[in-house]
């Protein structure tokens, strides 16, 4: 307490009583986009392709929570005769991402696999994506031991990624890692090891999309594909 001028007591405004609020947790989501694309595709759920997954990771957090990055890991689809637009889609889509501030992406590769037919035994020609878990695996271990997060995001449902929530937990247990599943996708294993999980519900979805336009830092115009309308 101090006396001003007029001889009245009050509160030295420079000192306080009461205890500074803690810093927001900083939050980090990885996310698997192949696992989520197939998820959605799974739930018949187009309409919702064209996700702002900064909107929608946000709709997860707590009110003490700050969204720091997310971290957005697939691999470019090559050119398919029987979908020949689908990797001008995705392309479509990735710069739609590549608007939003932190958001950081990572690709992986497709890699040629045969398959049979089941009906006729026939080999066909078909794709394999490669090195997605490992890159999530690797940026989670890489950002928990440079301490950029409080809290992990993981959208996936892909038991490939127990072993770095495991390895988490086990040397940073202050460090919750928390999984959300993908439409139509689950794992036992990885709810069993994760601090806790949710499945992504078709309220956030829709309320998680871009505007049919944008328009990025070049000034181009990106345009939501008409079959995801």
């Amino acid at each position: 307490m101090y006396t001003d001028a007029a001889g009245m007591s009050t509160r030295n405004p420079r000192i306080s009583n009461a205890a500074d609020p803690p810093p927001p947790e900083r939050v980090i989501a990885y996310v698997d986009g192949l696992n989520l694309y197939y998820g959605l595709k799974s739930a018949g759920w187009r309409r919702y392709y064209w996700l702002d997954l900064w909107q929608l990771v946000e709709k997860f957090l707590r009110p003490n929570q700050r969204l720091g990055a997310v971290r957005y890991f697939t691999a470019a689809f090559l050119p398919d005769p029987d979908d020949p637009q689908r990797h001008i889609r995705q392309d479509a889509y990735l710069q739609a991402l590549a608007t939003l501030p932190d958001l950081h992406i990572q690709l992986g590769q497709m890699m040629p696999k045969s398959r049979t037919c089941p009906q006729c035994g026939m080999a066909l020609a078909s794709y394999e994506e490669k090195m997605t878990d490992v890159n999530i695996a690797v940026a989670l271990l890489n950002d928990a031991q440079d301490d950029l997060f409080d809290v992990a995001i993981i959208i996936s449902a892909d038991s490939d990624l127990a072993g770095p929530i495991t390895a988490i937990r086990r040397r940073y247990p202050g460090k919750p890692v928390i999984v959300a599943f993908p439409p139509k996708r689950a794992s036992k294993e990885l709810r069993s090891i994760a601090t806790a999980s949710l499945r992504i519900g078709r309220d956030r979805l829709r309320d998680s999309q871009f505007p049919p336009r944008i328009v990025n830092a070049d000034g181009y115009t990106i345009a939501k594909p008409t079959q995801w309308r």
